[in-house]
């Protein structure tokens, strides 16, 4: 069985590629196999006795775990430098499991106004009805939740960037807050893959992803992360995973695991063609804006060029308030190499449009015109620049 607590002492990038190996184990398989396990068997009352006393790290039912999931588990620690890794069965799932292993009645939650938006629903229909209070706070809030914070306050829950507008959160300045009154932060990695930002080094405590994005990277597995370092916080939320049946499947652990190992080389190309693309349409006299932390005119662009390393391929568009949103749903249709669709991280580009000027309580989206989110893939820039300008060509 690998070391579940084993710490990396290659660069991320090799660490991606020999996560999980097991030789000795798995006869010489260089790739970890797919073990389709519900039962594992023992020879004794008590062997299978001292397995169930430490059901979550060892093999004792398939609910818990299989080599193949703590092989894909040994990856996501090292992806984002944590200690302990939990796989669930997609990314809004780690972040429900994550909320309501943290979480009982009579507590009170913060929540980014710029997260994934079924994160918002979430708390909306489900903790609200167990007796958890939410409150939406600005992303750019910073130091400031200070005022926001209640005795009764556990959980702070960030999202950097926001999926959608892309604001930065100052991170360790929440997190800072959030600690000196007792409070656990965590944060929404998904956008930087756990590769271009490390939560760990900036306070999080716990870390959650949606691994059907990038680390899946084919747009045909759902599948999420939980990590963190502290072992107390993985025995109370892996208990509320098992406790609402959430089983690693073997064969979605077995994909996920292959794509983790060229998520180095994919995020890079995203990354250089996303850069290629927002710089094209920046300059385009239909858009009005360009939304992408590593541009300045991008909410918290500063403490991206701070804590990140490097950015995806996923930004947004605001047209000109001249167009109408029949006018940006043709050009949509118009485009041959942007399927529109929901997610993204996969190898194909896509785009899809979005509101963000009616859910906004706390923070004031500073434009007006039809809005789209766009995620390059990996087609040649040039080609997606051409599509690009021909649906243009259609407003």
């Amino acid at each position: 069985m690998p070391d579940k607590n084993k710490t990396g002492k290659y660069k991320i990038d090799t660490e991606l590629g020999i996560a999980g190996h097991d030789l000795k184990n798995n006869h010489g398989a260089l790739n970890p196999p797919v073990y389709h396990a519900s039962t594992f068997a023992f020879p004794t009352v008590e062997e299978l006795d001292a397995a169930n006393l430490k059901k979550f790290d060892t093999f004792s039912y398939g609910l818990y775990g299989t080599p193949t999931s703590y092989a894909l588990e040994d990856g996501l620690r090292k992806l984002e430098n944590a200690n302990h890794a939990i796989i669930v069965g997609s990314g809004l799932g780690s972040i429900a499991v994550t909320l309501a292993g943290l979480l009982k009645s009579g507590d009170h939650l913060l929540v980014s106004e710029s997260a994934y938006h079924p994160t918002i629903k979430f708390c909306k229909n489900f903790l609200n009805k167990f007796g958890v209070e939410t409150t939406y706070y600005d992303p750019m809030i910073g130091s400031n939740i200070k005022k926001i914070m209640r005795p009764e306050t556990k959980v702070v829950f960030t999202e950097a960037p926001g999926s959608i507008t892309f604001e930065v959160q100052d991170i360790p300045a929440i997190a800072k807050v959030a600690h000196d009154a007792g409070a656990l932060v965590v944060m929404d990695n998904t956008w930087s893959a756990g590769y271009y930002y490390k939560p760990f080094d900036f306070g999080v405590d716990v870390s959650v992803q949606a691994i059907t994005k990038y680390i899946g990277g084919h747009s045909d597995l759902f599948m999420g992360s939980i990590t963190m370092r502290e072992r107390a916080l993985y025995d109370k939320i892996k208990l509320a995973a098992s406790s609402f049946g959430h089983s690693p499947q073997p064969d979605d652990c077995y994909l996920a695991l292959r794509g983790l190992r060229t998520l180095a080389a994919r995020i890079k190309q995203h990354g250089e063609t996303g850069l290629a693309l927002a710089k094209w349409l920046a300059a385009r006299p239909e858009i009005e804006a360009v939304i992408h932390p590593a541009f300045e005119n991008c909410p918290g662009h500063e403490i991206w060029k701070r804590d990140f390393s490097g950015s995806c391929g996923l930004f947004g568009v605001v047209l000109k308030d001249s167009y109408s949103e029949t006018d940006r749903n043709r050009m949509m249709a118009g485009l041959k190499l942007f399927p529109i669709g929901y997610s993204w991280g996969g190898y194909e580009s896509l785009v899809v449009h979005d509101n963000p000027y009616q859910s906004r309580k706390t923070y004031n989206f500073p434009y007006k015109g039809p809005y789209m989110r766009i995620h390059a893939g990996l087609e040649d820039p040039d080609d997606l620049i051409k599509d690009l300008e021909h649906g243009l060509g259609l407003l």
